[in-house]
C-alpha cells in the first residue's frame, strides 16, 4: 500500500511539474521572431531596430532614413505588432508619423504587398523592412492609399517631389500639414 500512495505522489508531481513546464514553453511564433531577429545582425546603416521593452519581441520599432530618392534625409518610424499567429499572419506595421507618400495614408497605414494578399509564411521581418525601404526608394503610384499623392506622382513627378520637400519639413499640401521628419 505504501508504494501505491507513494507513486501516485510522484505521479502528480511529475503531472505539476508538466504544466508548469507547458505554461513557459516557447511557442512556436516566439521562436520563428527569435530567428529571424537573430538572423538581422548587420543591418544597413539606413535601419535601427528598437525594442521599448526587451522582454517583448512581438512589439518593436524600425526607423528608416533613406540616403537616397525623394525622402533622402528624413527619419521614420515603423511599429511592429507581431501576433501569435506569425509567420502564418502577417506583422502590422504603422508609420507614427504623418508623411506624404503614395503607399502611406495619413493614419500610418501602409500599404506593401506582404503585409496583404502576398504574404507567405516563407517570409520575414527582413522581408517587410527590406519592402518598407524600398517604398522610400520607389514610392508605387499604382497600389496608393494615399491617391492624391499617388495622382501626383504619376502626372507630375517635379511637382511630387517638391511636396515631398515641403512636409518633410513639417510643411502642408493641400490644406494638410505634415511631421517634420528631417533629422538634425
Amino acid at each position: 500500500m505504501l508504494n501505491i500512495m507513494s507513486l501516485k505522489n510522484k505521479k502528480a508531481s511529475a503531472a505539476a511539474a508538466g504544466e508548469s513546464a507547458k505554461k513557459s514553453k516557447t511557442t512556436p511564433a516566439a521562436l520563428r521572431l527569435q530567428k529571424d531577429i537573430s538572423d538581422l545582425k548587420d543591418l544597413p546603416s539606413t535601419m535601427k531596430l528598437s525594442f521599448p521593452n526587451p522582454d517583448d519581441l512581438f512589439n518593436f520599432t524600425l526607423t528608416i532614413t533613406p540616403d537616397e530618392g525623394f525622402y533622402k534625409g528624413g527619419v521614420f518610424v515603423f511599429t511592429f505588432k507581431v501576433n501569435p499567429n506569425y509567420p502564418h499572419d502577417a506583422p502590422k506595421v504603422l508609420c507614427t508619423q504623418k508623411i506624404y507618400h503614395p503607399n502611406i495614408d495619413l493614419e500610418g497605414n501602409v500599404c506593401l504587398n506582404i503585409l496583404r494578399e502576398d504574404w507567405k509564411p516563407v517570409l520575414n521581418i527582413n522581408s517587410v523592412m527590406v519592402g518598407l525601404q524600398y517604398l522610400f526608394l520607389e514610392p508605387n503610384a499604382e497600389d496608393p492609399l494615399n491617391k492624391v499623392a499617388a495622382e501626383v506622382l504619376r502626372s507630375n513627378r517635379k511637382q511630387f517631389e517638391q511636396n515631398v520637400n515641403r512636409t518633410l519639413r513639417g510643411g502642408a499640401v493641400d490644406g494638410i500639414t505634415f511631421d517634420n521628419v528631417i533629422k538634425n
